[in-house]
């Protein structure tokens, strides 16, 4: 799990005791754990998905467009096996036109408009985790807590909710260790409708997002 949050609050509780200068008192533990293994992901093509020009004849004046699919490969690397979940950050926080945990924004355009939103959806049939035979997704709401039944129906990652994978079908134990893992991801794009936007000059599409591997 990410420790650094804890130590923080940690420091802020310490803080907080020191200034109020009462007489009765309170304790504090923190916990943690170093790991020795460490997991290292990386997508093809440096994560870069480039849609080139799009022109504005192509979109719809009054209803969102959505582009052509794009892949992605991503590779997860272990040291050794390992119980992790996957989480993604938006780096272009605000910016999506639907205010979802699986959606992330495009940005801006000249006049302050969103010009549209993504999501990057894993398929089970579509990963490959060590020698397994077939791959279920799980998810968390919990922050690793409780977990979902696994399944095999494709899922967007959140910002929120932990991502995993097990070879049980209809499990909720949660992940499972793994060393390696491959998959074949899938990036959807939607763009707001044109009468929404300012196109007196290029919108550019900047979007942004981060990968994270949470250790469980």
């Amino acid at each position: 799990m990410k420790r650094i949050p804890t130590t923080l609050a940690a420091v802020l509780l310490v803080s907080a005791a020191t200034c109020a200068l009462a007489a009765s008192t309170e304790g504090l533990t923190v916990n943690g754990i170093i790991t020795p293994v460490a997991c290292t992901p990386t997508f093809s093509n440096n994560g870069l998905v480039d849609y080139g020009k799009i022109s504005r004849q192509d979109l719809s004046v009054d209803n969102r467009t959505q582009l052509r699919d794009k892949s992605l490969d991503l590779n997860i690397s272990c040291t050794a096996p390992a119980r992790f979940a996957l989480i993604m950050r938006d780096n272009r926080e605000g910016s999506a036109i639907v205010n979802s945990e699986i959606f992330y924004g495009l940005k801006f355009d000249r006049s302050g408009n969103k010009i549209g939103l993504y999501s990057l959806n894993f398929d089970p049939a579509r990963t490959v985790v060590d020698a397994l035979a077939q791959v279920y997704r799980t998810d968390s709401t919990t922050g690793g807590r409780a977990w979902s039944t696994s399944r095999s129906n494709p899922i967007p990652i959140g910002a929120k909710g932990y991502l995993g994978f097990t070879d049980v079908a209809g499990s909720t134990a949660g992940p499972v260790a793994i060393q390696n893992l491959s998959s074949r991801v899938t990036l959807v794009t939607v763009i707001a409708p044109t009468s929404t936007l300012d196109l007196t000059d290029d919108a550019t599409l900047d979007g942004s997002a981060t990968l994270e591997v949470v250790y469980l």
